[in-house]
């Protein structure tokens, strides 16, 4: 299997912001056990695709990447404040992440609720204290205000309510899609946006990237989907089926099995579609959607 140039820049970037994360936490003047358990999590793994986002945006407009670092990040603390809490025992009760023991498991479940505030919460320190001199005080207010919604009870926060209350539930697909457009979508949209904004992009960009975003929250989600049915435990890192045995409504439970897959390629098709609506160097963004719709964890 060949090496493609998002492998390269996937292999480098995904290095960079690991070790970046860590130093953040490092730096904090705080109680060691909560900057342990911070690490913990943000050391735990996965795809890093908010940070992979952010800088394959600021690729396709040419600029330097290391320029979103602090976004990439703090988006990063952010995806992670949240699986620490949907795993706590109040919500999903997961024992495992990413093959490892959840962050209660390990430092209880006080410590596990202050580690993901205390991310959440130095995301937007990290964002106010950009130095860069190519970023505006306007870009950093830009960049604010976009992830606290994306994140908060527009978006993320209020697509996890939905999703709690939607359990035992036959819900439609107008419903579900609300859901994984809040939970999954708006974050990742934050990602594609806050590497535009950082670019200093205009509007009709702006206006095609979060279309981008829209559809690539969707097919992410819908991929999830499949893998719980078709995926494997030692990938995903979590028991296969939870979604059936938790009764949750899912796209192959409404569309079926082959639905699901028809709708997955829908969305990247538009995906990819809004990217060639930017008129940027679009390659690294079209093989990252190309990787989500083919994901095996």
């Amino acid at each position: 299997m060949s090496t493609t140039s998002f492998d390269l820049f996937s292999k480098e970037y995904k290095a960079i912001i690991e070790m970046e994360i860590i130093e953040y936490v490092k730096r904090l003047e705080a109680p060691a056990v909560v900057k342990e358990a911070m690490a913990y999590s943000l050391a735990a793994g996965g795809k890093r695709i908010r940070p992979l986002l952010v800088f394959a945006v600021l690729e396709a407009f040419g600029k330097n990447l290391r320029k979103g670092i602090p976004a990439a990040a703090a988006l990063e603390m952010i995806h992670t404040y949240s699986l620490i809490h949907d795993d706590l025992p109040a919500m999903d009760d997961d024992d495992l992440r990413r093959g490892k023991p959840t962050n209660h498991k390990v430092f209880g479940e006080a410590v596990a609720v202050l580690a993901g505030d205390a991310l959440l919460t130095y995301s937007f320190q990290m964002i106010s204290d950009m130095i860069d001199p190519e970023v505006t005080a306007e870009m950093k207010l830009a960049l604010v205000s976009l992830i606290a919604k994306s994140a908060g009870a527009e978006g993320m926060v209020g697509g996890q309510v939905a999703d709690m209350e939607g359990e035992d539930k036959q819900l439609t697909l107008q419903e579900l899609e609300y859901i994984h457009e809040h939970k999954t979508g708006k974050l990742l949209t934050a990602s594609i946006l806050s590497g535009a904004i950082l670019s200093g992009a205009n509007e009709e960009q702006l206006l095609h990237l979060r279309d981008f975003g829209y559809h690539l929250g969707l097919a992410f989600q819908i991929r999830d989907d499949i893998l719980d049915i078709e995926g494997s435990v030692e990938l995903i890192g979590k028991p296969v089926g939870s979604d059936a045995g938790n009764h949750k409504s899912t796209y192959p439970s409404l569309l079926t099995l082959q639905g699901a897959k028809e709708k997955l390629k829908h969305h990247i098709d538009l995906a990819h579609a809004s990217l060639g609506k930017t008129a940027l160097q679009t390659g690294l963004l079209n093989e990252l959607t190309d990787l989500i719709a083919t994901r095996d964890h």
